[in-house]
């Protein structure tokens, strides 16, 4: 049987996620990456968020019998006993392991187990790894039930998947090393290299854009962030949550001030499933009215973002 919220496929590739205001990045003061205070920290805050989250959860009310007929997509998962998720277990604030109790946590991680919940009664997931590169492979082979990646929802992408949502609106930004001051607007990127992730909307947009950029693309985020670190390349754009959540834990790297483009995260579904879709939207509208995607935000997000629990952006 599968823990709830644990990944039950090893070696999972990184992909940090923290959709955090920059103002609360500029203030981050941890030593380097490594250090061990800030790691306790880190270890430290993710357990108080997967404690908040598990009493969300647990309060989360199943599916009425009516709303999962025979011969439907839900009543499949829900025969199964599991949904099987597309996503990571190294996104900060998003979705990330803790290496202490085995259980993931973080706004993606609880939003999988709630519909997990509300489908089969508890929130039993099993994690699949994906990266840009895979997730419509995995949805259209039905390897996934869903993708809770931090997935953007474009045109191009809707031909391939069915999107519920967006459940959550991000922007792409820009990260450097944290010496560079030669960067500081997009505009500052032409001429130069900068990498990006394989499969992400990334590329396109800057290129559309700043048209004398050079672009290098890596599968993952790791290796993207590595690439800035070690001066392959002289910015990194992405989602800025995902930058943010570099710069919290790597702080030889900062994320500039501003996004250009918005990013609306969906929960990605095959596309041969389209009551399933109809099914996850009802559901997020229920979460929505309901106070729990606030109460989630709260616990995750919130904890590194100031202010009032933002509106969730329009589904559909």
């Amino acid at each position: 049987m599968t823990t709830p919220g644990r990944p039950t496929v090893p070696g999972l590739t990184r992909r940090t996620a923290l959709a955090a205001a920059l103002a609360a990045v500029a203030g981050l003061t941890t030593a380097c990456s490594g250090d061990s205070t800030a790691d306790a920290k880190s270890t430290a805050r993710t357990t108080d968020d997967a404690t908040a989250l598990d009493a969300i959860i647990a309060a989360h009310e199943p599916a009425n019998a009516s709303d999962i007929p025979n011969g439907s997509t839900a009543a499949e998962i829900k025969s199964r006993g599991k949904l099987l998720v597309g996503g990571t277990q190294t996104a900060a604030l998003f979705s990330l392991l803790d290496p202490t109790t085995q259980k993931l946590s973080g706004f993606d991680a609880a939003m999988s187990q709630l519909l997990a919940k509300y489908i089969i009664g508890e929130p039993k997931t099993e994690l699949i790894n994906v990266t840009a590169a895979t997730r419509e492979a995995l949805l259209k082979n039905h390897t996934v039930d869903a993708v809770f990646a931090t997935y953007t929802i474009t045109p191009e992408r809707e031909k391939k998947v069915n999107f519920a949502g967006p459940y959550y609106m991000d922007g792409l930004g820009i990260q450097v090393k944290k010496n560079n001051t030669g960067i500081s607007t997009l505009n500052d990127l032409a001429g130069k290299t900068v990498v990006t992730q394989s499969g992400s909307t990334a590329a396109t947009i800057v290129k559309g854009k700043v048209p004398s950029v050079t672009i290098q693309l890596f599968d993952t985020n790791v290796e993207c962030l590595q690439a800035l670190q070690q001066g392959r390349a002289d910015a990194y754009v992405l989602d800025q949550g995902v930058l943010a959540g570099n710069a919290l834990r790597s702080p030889d790297v900062k994320v500039l001030s501003g996004t250009f483009s918005k990013e609306p995260y969906g929960i990605g579904l095959p596309l041969d499933q389209p009551e399933f879709k109809e099914f996850v939207n009802n559901w997020l509208v229920k979460i929505e009215v309901d106070g729990t995607w606030a109460k989630v935000w709260k616990a995750t997000i919130g904890t590194q973002v100031p202010g009032a629990v933002p509106m969730p952006p329009k589904i559909g």
